[in-house]
């Protein structure tokens, strides 16, 4: 399937910014992902460091709207994890020893995390780990603001 920003919106309801194209193909990998304030990273990469829920009831399939992952500082965008249903079930159930896990997820087939600023990417099927994202200033370290 041609996945775009605009069936994206249209799955949705959401809306990115204007000044984005809507009719490119989103590209679909099985890496690390960036997108502003947060960072997806296959499990495989950190699997000792995280732990999930291995319970069926902490687990949830993503609807077709999408689940909001975090919000922009001051009430800013929000990053929105998006999957055709039945393909994707994430949980923000897990433990994480560097204190920075938002959540998870698995999917069997692409699903996308939609910004409005940033637009879509789409995520290979598989597991993943969502982060927020931080930066070193000189010595100290701090989340990546959005």
């Amino acid at each position: 399937m041609n996945v775009t920003l605009a069936t994206l919106e249209a799955q949705t309801g959401l809306t990115a910014l204007d000044h984005l194209e809507r009719s490119v193909r989103i590209p679909v990998v099985d890496g690390l992902q960036a997108q502003g304030d947060l960072i997806v990273i296959p499990l495989a990469m950190i699997a000792g460091s995280v732990r999930r829920s291995r319970s069926p009831e902490c687990w949830e399939y993503v609807p077709p709207h999408g689940v909001d992952l975090l919000r922009g500082q001051a009430g800013g965008n929000t990053h929105t994890l998006v999957a055709e249903p039945f393909t994707c079930r994430w949980t923000p159930w897990m433990s994480d020893s560097e204190r920075l896990a938002i959540g998870m997820f698995e999917t069997t087939a692409p699903a996308y995390l939609l910004h409005p600023e940033h637009g879509a990417t789409g995520c290979a099927p598989g597991a993943y780990v969502i982060r927020r994202q931080r930066e070193r200033e000189g010595h100290r370290a701090r989340l990546v603001a959005d």
